[in-house]
């Protein structure tokens, strides 16, 4: 895995906070989050379905529609700003700084325009070149991500490839302007095991290859913990813990973390040994409670834990953890 080099990073996002305007009030979708990622490093980002994870990338594509909105933060892409720019300069940036690969190709890909004519367009659009250059260079982007008879594939509709197809076909699409930031929210989960492993084993390739940074939403540890340098675990729009790869899978520090290694469904998971699921669900985002939001489902909560929320601090080397009881020694500490 890559080690973080002393080069600035890709990326920098301080403080980020969106929030959606809802008949029942404000919902902090993201809450004061933070993080970098540099050239070659891999950002895995987990947590339940609802924690902000998807929220936090749209956020740095500049997606975030009405009623949500940015209310504050920057987001800093190689040194700049990316709130402050113009719409139209956020255009430029989409596909040839920053690109996405969405997780259900299905609906991300146009149905009614051939594979061509989408790959076509967005290099056209950024490369500034003629048709023939562009379909030349979607063939050899096709090709490189594993797409058989790519030439004959450019012909093809959507609904004319398999999913793993269409998930390499997006892949293509993300990496033809060669960006130096790619997003990737949750692109394995629409698809079977063995797809998703070779999907998987793409991206750790191109990364190599071409060393752009790489954010990767997932809910499924054994993803992150395979493709990831470094972690954060969200939950209910916060960050509770960043830290690198390994040592959140050895020694997790927040009681979520353990609680969602702990749920992790392995091989011997049998009615003899069932799995530990964390009891409770997500507090109501647009009635938080003003401690920390795991509280209700926590163990080791007190009365401290329900009245303040804990900063985001130092807890070891490249370890960072909100927290008033934290597990010092691993699961064992628990």
């Amino acid at each position: 895995m890559n080690q973080v080099t002393s080069q600035p990073p890709i990326l920098e996002v301080k403080n980020l906070r969106t929030y959606f305007d809802t008949p029942r009030g404000e919902l902090r979708a993201v809450d004061d989050v933070s993080f970098t990622v540099h050239a070659g490093e891999c950002l895995g980002i987990i947590g339940e379905s609802g924690s902000g994870k998807t929220v936090s990338c749209l956020s740095v594509m500049g997606l975030i529609d009405a009623p949500g909105r940015i209310v504050s933060g920057e987001i800093l892409f190689m040194g700049r700003d990316l709130r402050r720019l113009s719409p139209a300069e956020m255009e430029e940036i989409r596909g040839s700084g920053i690109s996405m690969i969405f997780q259900d190709p299905l609906t991300s890909l146009n149905p009614v325009f051939t594979v061509e004519r989408q790959m076509t367009d967005v290099i056209r659009r950024h490369r500034r070149c003629s048709q023939k250059e562009a379909r030349q260079q979607a063939i050899e982007r096709l090709a490189q991500v594993g797409v058989p008879a790519p030439e004959e594939r450019m012909g093809q509709y959507p609904f004319q490839l398999s999913g793993g197809l269409r998930q390499r076909v997006m892949i293509a699409m993300a990496l033809s302007c060669e960006p130096k930031l790619v997003i990737a929210d949750e692109p394995t989960t629409a698809l079977d095991v063995s797809i998703q492993a070779q999907i998987l084993d793409l991206l750790q390739d191109l990364k190599a290859q071409l060393n752009f940074a790489l954010i990767f939403v997932s809910h499924d540890l054994g993803v992150i913990a395979n493709l990831s340098d470094r972690v954060i675990i969200m939950y209910a729009g916060k960050a509770l813990e960043h830290a690198p790869t390994e040592t959140v899978f050895t020694a997790p520090a927040h009681p979520y973390t353990y609680g969602l290694l702990r749920s992790a469904p392995s091989l011997s998971s049998d009615r003899r040994n069932p799995l530990n699921p964390i009891e409770g669900v997500l507090p109501d985002l647009t009635h938080l409670p003003p401690g920390c939001p795991f509280e209700p489902r926590c163990n080791r909560r007190t009365a401290e834990c329900a009245a303040a929320m804990p900063a985001l601090v130092s807890h070891g080397p490249e370890h960072l953890l909100a927290c008033h009881h934290p597990l010092t020694n691993g699961p064992k500490g628990s």
